[in-house]
């Protein structure tokens, strides 16, 4: 009995991991593509004279130093994270799974010089190499881009690689190389659909960390402008007024957590269905 009710119980909470993270992701998705007609203010509009306000009446998450609602900042604030972290994830996974089937299909040599190339950028510091880059190129969405998908890209070819070297010892590989099939033909063809499950966990581990990262720059000043309702940004404009005004930090800090959290859930649910099946 025990034996038969914890795949079903174990089954049932992936499920509900699942509901509840994509139900997260998709209630920030909806903001993002619709914050102009769900803000009750300008994002942007200085008021003076309601500096300060704590949440209540008709600011319910009370105003920041220059009297911006913080509410209207907080919706705002969803457009640029799922601009960035979206377009890094898939250029990093793209890369990513490009070169760790290329690694894990030819081996030899070819696998010698990807993993010792992964291994240079892995052991160079990414910060480092952020601000170097951000320095030479300026700051702009497209920057943040690719030194964010850079910098996931090892990740992502290193467990593609060990799918794939898993994948090429199997039998169904080699009636494929006895049917005459090329290299990357093969790879495309028959080891590809059979590391997709990889892949998508791969592509929802690092979507979770792509909007860490993003958030991170900008609260570092390397990514959105400061004034943006960018949450990482907005965690930086208002950091020190902490004690004095909570509200203007815990609610970008707190959607921040909230949605790597739900973009977790879905990725340990879609881990989990692909470990037992």
């Amino acid at each position: 009995m025990t034996a038969i009710a914890l795949p079903s119980a174990r089954r049932h909470r992936h499920q509900a991991a699942l509901g509840i993270g994509a139900a997260i992701v998709l209630a920030w998705a909806v903001v993002a593509a619709l914050w102009p007609q769900l803000v009750p203010y300008e994002p942007d509009l200085h008021d003076p004279a309601a500096r300060f306000l704590p949440p209540g009446g008709a600011h319910w998450l009370g105003t920041d130093q220059f009297g911006r609602d913080t509410l209207s900042r907080l919706l705002a604030g969803a457009r640029p994270v799922l601009l960035v972290a979206p377009a890094a994830t898939a250029f990093a996974v793209v890369a990513g799974t490009l070169v760790g089937l290329a690694a894990g299909t030819y081996g030899g040599l070819v696998d010698e010089i990807v993993m010792r190339l992964l291994d240079a950028v892995v052991v160079f510091p990414s910060i480092i190499a952020t601000v170097l880059v951000v320095a030479l190129a300026g700051r702009s969405v497209t920057v943040m881009v690719l030194v964010i998908a850079a910098s996931f890209v090892p990740i992502v070819a290193r467990s593609v690689r060990a799918a794939t070297l898993v994948e090429r010892e199997k039998s169904y590989v080699e009636a494929a190389r006895l049917r005459g099939e090329r290299s990357w033909g093969l790879t495309v063809r028959e080891i590809l659909p059979n590391v997709a499950p990889t892949v998508l966990v791969e592509a929802t581990s690092r979507f979770g960390d792509a909007i860490f990262a993003a958030a991170t720059l900008s609260f570092l000043g390397l990514g959105q402008p400061p004034g943006s309702p960018d949450w990482g940004a907005s965690v930086s404009d208002n950091r020190l007024w902490l004690q004095l005004a909570p509200w203007t930090v815990l609610g970008p800090a707190l959607a921040i957590a909230s949605l790597v959290v739900g973009i977790a859930l879905v990725a340990d649910a879609l881990r989990g269905r692909w470990e037992a099946s």
